[in-house]
């Protein structure tokens, strides 16, 4: 943070100052919205939103080295993006929310022209929204290999089958485009080239977008989940994205962005639930005494403090070694701050519960959404234990390669004879 540059120094200042003029202020009528509107309704505060970020130049921040968006580094995304996380309503408004960023990345990256012409350019506008089929109900969805949904060719087209949940955005009203995955080649000797990605509109006869799902009781909000069911579905041919069996690579080099994205927003919904938690401390005083003053309240709060600093620090080294070395080399990086972040954000919002009351269990106070997005994001984009493993293994790795000569790194029982050395040099020689 200390080394921003101008121009971003200048991006931060204007989103704070817009986040204060009219973030805050909607927040309230952005959830009374969503309540009684429902998840299958475009939010007027939105509408009325957006063209004013657009118009102060606050607009598609995410997409990194592309002439498309603003050209950002991750690295100088990553303190605007915190910024936007302190309010669920953000992203969306500057047009930098889930799914259409990973969407927007994949058709980008791995589009063709007429991809980029067809969905891509109209996202970047804000005029559709986009879906991401990738979760199964069925199998282990955490384990993407076994996806089940099929994408089979049939002459000059694909037909699609499956049956997808999660599906995150698929109940906006100008979701017009999903990016979904399947099997297309299921006897792969190769379980990494067995799937493929492909565009399919939302228009597509045998698209049904089956119900919207609550995420801890909310619906729309914090995202739009859905169960989608894709029959039958036929696509030109040339809709597949890169080719097939390269489904699991475009994947990974999807959801590596957005992994690290959900965690620079985490931290500025963290901060802004430590701000107020320390604002309730001071003004509520059960029993003659203010929380501010009482020592559990006070260790909580240096506990928050230290905690999501350790996560910002994490996360922007992360971004750095994700602009140095790329996506792939990163992952143990990404994968570790996927894991410290959700579950620090979500300690800090149980810790300003507390704090709050039966209060911090409404909706008056932002922490019960707070709250579920933080666990959500201990689920999405891969599970805490999947992370686990992926670091663990990389770390095997790291020192299996290495030469334990250099780093005194061996794990060897001494020998026998080396036992009698140290012990005719040592204070307590063996006993004879």
């Amino acid at each position: 943070m200390d080394d921003l540059t101008p121009a971003i120094t200048d991006l931060r200042r204007r989103l704070l100052a817009f986040m204060a003029k009219h973030i805050y202020p909607n927040e309230r009528r952005y959830f009374l919205e969503a309540e009684r509107l429902g998840p299958w309704a475009e939010y007027p505060v939105m509408a009325e939103l957006k063209p004013l970020a657009r118009a102060e130049g606050l607009w598609n921040l995410f997409l990194p080295n592309s002439e498309r968006g603003a050209g950002l580094t991750n690295s100088e995304y990553a303190p605007l993006c915190e910024i936007m996380g302190r309010s669920v309503m953000a992203p969306e408004v500057f047009n930098c929310a889930a799914p259409d960023t990973g969407n927007m990345e994949v058709l980008e990256r791995y589009g063709s022209e007429d991809h980029k012409r067809r969905w891509l350019a109209p996202l970047l506008e804000g005029n559709i929204r986009s879906a991401f089929a990738m979760t199964e109900p069925l199998v282990a969805s955490s384990d993407a290999t076994q996806i089940a949904s099929s994408i089979i060719r049939d002459g000059d087209n694909y037909v699609v089958n499956g049956r997808k949940w999660y599906t995150t955005g698929a109940t906006h009203p100008n979701c017009e485009v999903f990016i979904f995955m399947g099997k297309s080649d299921p006897d792969n000797s190769d379980r990494h080239r067995q799937q493929s990605m492909v565009v399919i509109p939302r228009s597509a006869p045998g698209v049904t977008v089956l119900r919207a799902l609550p995420i801890f009781g909310f619906y729309g909000v914090p995202d739009r989940a859905s169960e989608v069911i894709f029959e039958n579905v036929q696509i030109p041919a040339a809709d597949i994205l890169l080719g097939e069996g390269r489904g699991f690579e475009i994947a990974q080099g999807r959801l590596g962005p957005g992994r690290i994205h959900h965690c620079m927003r985490l931290i500025g919904m963290a901060e802004r639930t430590l701000e107020r938690m320390c604002r309730r401390s001071e003004q509520r005083a059960p029993f003659g005494r203010p929380l501010a003053e009482q020592t559990v309240t006070l260790e909580r709060i240096a506990e928050a403090r230290i905690a999501i600093h350790q996560s910002r620090l994490m996360t922007h080294h992360a971004a750095q070694m994700m602009d140095r070395v790329g996506n792939k080399a990163a992952r143990q990086e990404i994968a570790m701050i996927k894991v410290a972040v959700p579950a620090m954000a979500e300690q800090v919002v149980n810790w300003a519960i507390q704090a709050f009351g039966g209060g911090g269990t409404g909706n008056d106070h932002y922490l019960s959404m707070a709250y579920a997005m933080a666990r959500l994001l201990r689920l999405a984009d891969g599970p805490d234990e999947v992370h686990r493993n992926q670091i663990g293994k990389i770390e095997l790795r790291r020192h299996r390669d290495s030469d334990p000569a250099l780093t005194g790194g061996t794990a060897d029982v001494p020998t026998i004879e080396e036992v009698r050395e140290i012990g005719t040099r040592g204070a307590w020689p063996a006993k004879t």
